[in-house]
């Protein structure tokens, strides 16, 4: 696979150097000669170039290439790239950094982005992740805000302890992908049987994550739900500050 990946600072460095170690075809766009030096990375190719430039894409023959991350600390660089990348040559999957929440609003497929990484709000859930036991935490938000994937840690008296996968009445629109348990990934099959400390993901849409809520917290009041919303809100929050970007 090839892989563009535009600004070679620590994350783009980061990013290329995992590409690279499972054997995928890297080229690093950025504005710094000095960074090729200093990067360590071998076997990545490199172009020296500003990426909001029609003609430097031009150079790197983005139209060849299976994906393009947008890896700057500039939004703006980040969004103009993705929007480029779609409109002008086609990229089939884009991925976007994105440095400030503020601006996640605008990193959607309107601006030619598919996945936007928001790493304060990844963080934020991870933590939310670790410490939260009996209540569906958001992990990740998929498709520009369609879908998401969502974690529930199941509490050693919850109700669905004893039961089968199969015998649950699971939400239309959640699907459970994934059962951590002991520390193994489990592929969810009818028969298998919940226990306390389960670890249960799904892929839902953002509309049946309080169906799924309302099943696995049976006891949640519709402030549980203002609470999550509220929260899910300020994580995605679509309101924008000045010209549209946080600095």
């Amino acid at each position: 696979m090839k892989v563009v990946i535009v600004g070679a600072g620590s994350v783009g460095s980061s990013i290329a150097r995992e590409l690279l170690s499972h054997k995928h075809e890297i080229l690093l766009i950025d504005l710094k000669p000095e960074v090729i030096g200093r990067s360590g990375l071998r076997g990545a190719h490199w172009l020296v170039g500003d990426a909001c430039e029609l003609s430097t894409l031009k150079d790197a023959k983005l139209e060849d290439a299976d994906v393009v991350v947008s890896a700057t600390g500039d939004d703006k660089v980040n969004l103009v790239v993705s929007l480029l990348a779609k409109t002008e040559f086609g990229v089939g999957r884009t991925v976007g950094r994105v440095n400030n929440p503020k601006n996640d609003w605008m990193f959607d497929d309107s601006w030619g982005v598919d996945v936007a990484v928001n790493t304060p709000q990844l963080m934020t859930a991870l933590v939310e992740e670790a410490v939260e036991i009996g209540d569906l935490v958001r992990l990740l938000t998929l498709q520009t805000g369609v879908s998401s994937l969502v974690e529930f840690t199941v509490p050693h008296d919850s109700h669905v302890v004893g039961l089968t996968v199969g015998g649950i009445d699971w939400p239309e629109d959640a699907t459970l992908v994934a059962i951590l348990r002991d520390q193994a990934p489990i592929t969810p099959s009818r028969d298998d049987v919940l226990d306390g400390g389960d670890e249960l993901f799904f892929v839902t849409t953002i509309a049946a994550e309080d169906q799924l809520r309302d099943l696995l917290v049976p006891d949640s009041t519709p402030e549980d739900h203002q609470a999550a919303a509220a929260h899910r809100q300020r994580n995605d929050s679509h309101q924008p500050e000045d010209d549209g970007f946080a600095g």
